[in-house]
């Protein structure tokens, strides 16, 4: 009977790459000088010897590379780049794994080399060494990738490891198969019976595919929802109007934005997104600054008449005369440009959640 060469951890390297690697754009790697860097593709049956040898980084070449990693090693790890090609990194005491932040008003956070898991999407910088390997300088990845390599680490490799159990299962039976098979004429009821427990371990061994398979597919769940919780989109989308060089909402406005506060109370996970404009009746500094004091009264009325969370509340900007819908040469275009663009923002990890 025949079987497959290729191993297990090859076939699960590829799952857990393209779990990772999710829409993300492939882009050559490429050094500091930004010219294009050679790999070698790596075959099932090369080895790690194989790989420090097919794709060397020259002394003090500096290389960038994004991939996953699909092995640690006693000196660091081996990561699989967004081409499919293999990259033999170090890590030293003085390479740096941090996290690469999504948040611009926070410090990021440091992590510990022990946090490089198999199935971690990372992005490292560095130079070669005299081995032809990559030097680590700076390692980074983000809090979401992480959270799917720890699943990965918890859910998808006990998987494996019973399939890998099976597998061993259907090679003895096999091996006992083919012995019985020498015997057929003296012992075959003895040959029945093995090849049923044959059926029953091929059986186990579907089974467990088809549970590897699952685990899977719920792991990319999770990684959708975990990366959806960094966006937003709009349910509700209002603009009020206000009279020349005023800041004053006027009762049609406010009703808007009750309607608007009415709609945040029945939300969870809402932003509020307030911006001002003016049209071009005066001098542009004067717009600025009269499109803000636009802006703050619409934050100031659904904090006080509504009670909104500030938190709840994005920075309102004035954005002055720029941005027009409207002409600016004609009076009905400079009403239209006199004008605060309110959106209600919802959280689409909280909604993909409910």
């Amino acid at each position: 009977m025949k079987r497959s060469s290729t191993p297990i951890a090859f076939v699960i390297g590829f799952l857990l790459i393209g779990l990772t690697q999710g829409s993300t754009d492939a882009r050559p790697l490429i050094d500091g000088s930004g010219a294009p860097v050679s790999a070698v593709e790596l075959s099932p049956e090369m080895t790690r010897g194989d790989v420090e040898q097919a794709a060397p980084v020259a002394p003090g070449e500096k290389w960038k590379v994004k991939g996953v990693i699909i092995e640690r090693t006693a000196e660091g790890f081996v990561l699989r780049d967004e081409q499919g090609r293999l990259v033999n990194v170090r890590v030293s005491e003085s390479t740096k794994v941090k996290e690469k932040k999504l948040n611009p008003f926070r410090q990021p956070k440091l992590y510990q080399a022990t946090d490089l898991l198999p199935g971690l999407y990372v992005v490292v910088k560095g130079r070669g060494d005299e081995q032809g390997a990559l030097v680590a300088e700076t390692v980074k990845f983000t809090q979401d990738k992480l959270k799917v390599a720890r699943i990965i680490q918890s859910r998808v490799l006990p998987v494996e490891n019973r399939l890998g159990q099976a597998e061993k299962r259907l090679t003895t039976t096999e091996q006992r198969v083919t012995l019985t098979e020498r015997a057929a004429q003296r012992l075959s009821g003895e040959v029945s019976q093995l090849g049923s427990e044959l059926q029953l371990v091929r059986r186990e061994t579907r089974a467990v595919r088809e549970t590897a398979e699952t685990a899977m597919a719920g792991v990319r769940r999770t990684n959708e929802r975990i990366s959806a919780l960094d966006e937003y989109e709009a349910v509700q989308v209002l603009t009020v109007y206000f009279a020349v060089g005023s800041a004053e909402l006027t009762p049609r406005a406010k009703d808007k934005l009750d309607r608007l506060a009415a709609s945040a109370s029945h939300a969870s996970g809402y932003v509020i997104e307030v911006a001002g404009f003016a049209s071009a009746d005066g001098p542009e500094e004067y717009n600025r600054r009269l499109s803000q004091r636009r802006a703050e009264a619409v934050v100031r009325y659904l904090v006080t008449a509504h009670s909104i969370p500030l938190r709840r509340i994005l920075m309102p900007f004035g954005y002055g005369e720029s941005r027009p819908v409207a002409d600016n040469s004609t009076i009905e275009g400079r009403r239209k440009n006199r004008r605060v663009e309110v959106r209600l923002l919802v959280n689409r990890g909280l909604v993909m959640t409910q």
